[in-house]
């Protein structure tokens, strides 16, 4: 593993307040803000235009933007030292892999957890918390949930510091916390 790594783990539920939290993070790294943008634009959706610009009106205009809603993992490698990604979001990103077999969507997964332990950047990872509710009727819900579960558990293992957003509060659980390692 590198030495210079950083990894932040923001999770939390719906309107929790991650994104901004994570937001404030990364302007206080001090080092240059990339906007990993995960989401693709749909000019049909009004609603989600709408969500996609009210996160852009909060960013400073002196972040650069990229959208990569595939190969995260080729964008954190590339992350330099100087350099602080904020990737929002993990399930949005999931999303996209949904229709892959379980052992496709492994070699996608441990590539990204490859390029976490072999970055220089600091890394900001903002995830939502889907296993909180009922066990989705339909099979994409619960493949996306436990997909998204997993991974999850597995960055956080990884993680330096982990926050929990709840209620527009945020909780590091890396000092509250007691790691159980990876889920087999």
């Amino acid at each position: 593993m590198s030495g210079h790594k950083n990894i932040i783990l923001v999770t939390g539920g719906s309107r929790s307040g991650k994104s901004e939290w994570a937001e404030s993070l990364a302007t206080n790294s001090n080092k240059q803000v990339i906007y990993v943008a995960t989401a693709t634009l749909d000019p049909t959706d009004q609603e989600w235009q709408a969500r996609i610009l009210k996160h852009q009106q909060r960013r400073p205009t002196n972040w650069q933007t990229v959208t990569e809603n595939k190969n995260l993992g080729l964008v954190i490698k590339q992350a330099a030292s100087s350099q602080c990604l904020l990737i929002d979001s993990l399930g949005t990103w999931v999303a996209n892999f949904l229709d892959l077999e379980t052992n496709a969507w492994q070699k996608i997964t441990d590539r990204l957890l490859d390029s976490l332990n072999n970055t220089q950047g600091t890394i900001i990872l903002v995830g939502e918390e889907t296993g909180w509710g009922i066990v989705p009727a339909y099979k994409s819900g619960r493949i996306f949930r436990d997909r998204l579960g997993h991974l999850t558990r597995q960055i956080g293992t990884r993680a330096d510091t982990t926050y929990l957003v709840v209620g527009g509060h945020a909780l590091n659980l890396s000092v509250l916390g007691t790691p159980l390692g990876i889920d087999p």
